[in-house]
């Protein structure tokens, strides 16, 4: 008998400034100008429109400040927003005349090192504690951490947090910057005996995973090899449904092709998008269900508790059911229970949630162990 559980756990120590405010939009136009800056210095030439184009998204950023028509260098630091990194060649000049604007002297790619990286912070230290009471309560032996900064992280939080329940701890650096990338732990009994990282999947309009969808295989005490697929698709950000669709594709591919094989498969993770009503699935998710799909997600489980809500998100509507477990047929008939954890759950509500029980040590939202729920399912294997 194990445990199986997802839990997007929106950072563990740290997580960037522009991420970490009271609600999404908030952060969305730090974060898309720090997307379309990293984009506009990969260019070959910085045409007078590029460079002015950068030097106005380095004032969101607040990486420069403008007063009037001049733009100078922002001298605070740490930086509110990012930094500007810059390692060699020379990338911008600020004339010692402050009447001046800086300039952006570097005639493309070429001509300079460095990059743009987003500013962290602290998670609040209440948060980060109900984080691991979450981790401790849901008991998994296997668990997919969604939104984690590195592997040091993983170590660090299991050893402070978790009292070193769990012996074995991996993290793949994916395809985003901002340090929120996908992780496992498992417990002593439980072996990682490999990992195959999906990073470079392509299709025909370029990379396809977000973060990554690394495939552990991992084996139970009794000797049952299980191929465990962790995945973060793209947010809801600017909508995303053509990337999770191709996502979900690229997922049911690899699905098909292990199954036949002969191997058990379980994919989970936050997939990032919910039913539009009642008995239907997402419908950007829909390669992971039709076409004689070999997979059954955990919400159809006979007894599956879902609780009083429909979700997992936020104010967990139908509509915000992100998280999801997902096992291949040859599961289904070893399932014994499976359900949602929401005591760490409070939401961008400023009191306490009604619909599902908290932990009553939690008074506000900022101590919350994350805006996901957690997800399990038990199987006996």
């Amino acid at each position: 008998m194990f445990r199986i559980a997802s839990f997007n756990c929106e950072n563990l120590f740290e997580r960037p400034k522009a991420m970490n405010l009271d609600s999404w939009s908030d952060g969305k136009p730090v974060l898309d100008a720090y997307r379309e800056v990293n984009e506009l210095i990969q260019k070959d030439n910085y045409t007078t429109a590029t460079k002015t184009k950068i030097r106005d998204l380095l004032v969101t950023l607040e990486i420069y400040t403008k007063k009037g028509n001049v733009i100078r260098r922002n001298p605070t630091l740490p930086p509110k927003w990012a930094w500007l990194r810059k390692n060699r060649g020379t990338f911008d000049h600020e004339p010692t005349d402050t009447k001046k604007s800086v300039e952006i002297i570097a005639g493309g790619r070429g001509d300079w090192i460095g990059w743009i990286e987003l500013a962290t912070e602290p998670v609040n230290e209440i948060g980060t504690k109900t984080t691991g009471r979450v981790i401790n309560d849901v008991h998994a032996d296997i668990i997919a951490i969604v939104e984690a900064e590195d592997r040091p992280s993983l170590v660090r939080f299991n050893k402070e947090l978790l009292g070193g329940r769990y012996a074995h701890m991996m993290l793949v650096d994916g395809n985003d910057e901002r340090g929120i990338d996908v992780g496992i732990m498992t417990a002593s009994s439980f072996t990682i005996e490999s990992i195959h990282s999906n990073v470079d999947a392509t299709d025909a309009k370029g990379i396809i995973f977000s973060r990554d969808c690394p495939q552990y295989e991992v084996r139970t005490p009794g000797g049952t090899a299980v191929q465990v697929l962790i995945n973060h698709f793209k947010s809801q950000s600017g909508g995303g449904g053509d990337k999770r669709k191709r996502q979900a594709a690229e997922v049911r591919r690899i699905v098909d092709k292990l199954v036949q094989d002969g191997e058990h498969v379980i994919v989970l993770g936050d997939l990032n998008e919910g039913p539009r009503k009642g008995n239907t699935q997402a419908d950007n998710l829909a390669d992971l269900y039709n076409n004689n799909s070999p997979l059954v997600d955990c919400y159809s489980l006979p007894g599956f508790d879902l609780g009083n809500v429909q979700g997992t998100w936020d104010d967990c509507g139908l509509g915000h059911r992100f998280d999801y477990i997902f096992l291949s047929k040859s599961l289904v008939p070893l399932v014994t229970a499976s359900g949602v954890f929401r005591k760490g759950l409070w939401g961008g509500r400023k009191t306490r949630p009604d619909k599902w029980d908290t932990y009553p040590e939690m008074t506000k939202s900022v101590e919350e162990a994350s805006d996901h729920a957690a997800i399990y399912v038990d199987l006996n294997i």
